[in-house]
């Protein structure tokens, strides 16, 4: 099975559901079918900037999401209850609001796309 955790900063409008069972349902799509844990944290603007300069070095910049997947020692690490832990997924609300009105979509299907991109890299697929 894999669980997916869902935190959010603030009194943020997610629907944790529908996050949880789109990313179920992608991880399985991309082939992770045995047991699985995957974090998703919303935040806002400062934490992101926080995040982008410690672990980017990069000043004052806004990120809709970055991940951290487990480190590379972890993954090939067998973990007693043979469960992968895949990593983190951060989205920046305000960011995601604000991409989601530039790309005429909903906020909810923004989303569900960055977490789909954030799990990506979480797989080892990165930018090109």
């Amino acid at each position: 099975m894999i669980k997916v955790y869902v935190k959010k900063q603030s009194n943020y409008p997610i629907s944790a559901t529908k996050v949880k069972s789109s990313l179920r349902k992608f991880l399985q799509e991309k082939g992770i079918v045995s047991d699985a844990y995957v974090y998703v944290n919303f935040i806002g603007e400062k934490s992101m900037k926080v995040l982008a300069k410690r672990y980017l070095g990069e000043k004052d910049k806004l990120h809709g999401v970055l991940s951290f997947p487990e480190s590379e020692v972890k993954k090939k690490f067998v973990y007693p209850d043979n469960t992968i832990r895949l990593g983190d997924i951060i989205l920046c609300y305000p960011v995601v609001v604000d991409e989601a009105k530039e790309n005429n979509m909903l906020i909810d299907d923004k989303i569900i796309e960055l977490v789909e991109h954030g799990a990506l890299h979480l797989l080892g697929q990165h930018h090109s």
